[in-house]
């Protein structure tokens, strides 16, 4: 769990103590006006569980401040939005979570991006999408509605084709050898990536293993109009949009950019990758 998610999720665990004990109930009569367990009110208040906006809402009702629930449901919105379990965003399938950045790449004009292990989601063909997504499977219990996410995938690469947008990709060298799929998949999928190279207002710079690092490869992330960052780690996706967390992702993004090669240097580089498949 991120440090800033937890801080934030004790913070609203204090208000809700004071808001508690301002009211001079204590935890045990809380939590029997609630139908609750006392355990859940000391969880709740002192961050070790994240509420939901109905137990803020009933919280609020008996804690004898019903006009505090919108603030309180407001704090739940903002922690919400920085920290996004998989375990939460799954529960509804895999679809969902793909339409959900279906809209977010509708409302993005300028996005650069590091992917260090997979190729980018918006240059994905079907098929290696569907091996990547069949694979995560394998670690986070959701329904597997996989061809529907494949689906909403692909629908949403049309955003490529908008005159108005721009793109710009960093791919470290080793996704282009990394194989999450079957080899004639992954052949096929580096085909589409060279395909993709000499397109207007798409840019992609591979970043080559030999290349000799300023920062540390570190996780992938996609930085929206300079407003936005989505990063991810193997139980969470972030959604940050502080402005020191944006800066931070740009400088690093920047810093990594200067190593990356370019059209035929990084043409070579997929081909290369190719080979190595011996399809």
């Amino acid at each position: 769990m991120s440090t800033d998610f937890q801080y934030a999720r004790v913070s609203l665990g204090a208000l809700l103590r004071e808001l508690r004990t301002e009211s001079g109930l204590t935890g045990r009569e809380l939590a029997a006006r609630l139908g609750w367990t006392q355990s859940k009110v000391s969880k709740l208040e002192n961050g070790r569980q994240t509420p939901t906006v109905h137990d803020l809402t009933a919280w609020a009702r008996e804690a004898g401040c019903p006009d505090l629930a919108p603030e309180l449901v407001g704090r739940l919105r903002g922690l919400e939005t920085r920290y996004r379990s998989w375990r939460r965003q799954l529960a509804g399938g895999y679809r969902s979570v793909q339409d959900v950045h279906g809209a977010q790449a509708r409302r993005t004009l300028r996005r650069r991006s590091f992917d260090p292990t997979l190729i980018p989601g918006l240059l994905q063909t079907p098929e290696y999408a569907h091996n990547v997504l069949v694979r995560y499977s394998a670690l986070h219990s959701a329904p597997r509605d996989i061809d529907a996410a494949v689906r909403s995938r692909v629908e949403r690469q049309s955003v490529l084709n908008d005159g108005e947008r721009r793109f710009h990709f960093l791919i470290w060298e080793g996704a282009l050898h990394a194989r999450p799929c079957p080899s004639p998949v992954m052949s096929r999928q580096l085909e589409r990536v060279a395909e993709i190279l000499g397109r207007k207002r798409v840019r992609i710079g591979i970043l080559p293993i030999s290349a000799e690092l300023q920062v540390p490869i570190g996780v992938g992330f996609s930085i929206h109009d300079d407003r936005l960052v989505i990063t991810e780690t193997w139980h969470a996706e972030m959604w940050l949009d502080d402005a020191e967390d944006v800066a931070v992702h740009v400088r690093a993004w920047e810093t990594l950019e200067r190593d990356a090669l370019y059209d035929a240097a990084a043409h070579a580089l997929i081909v290369r990758a190719r080979r190595a498949l011996g399809t």
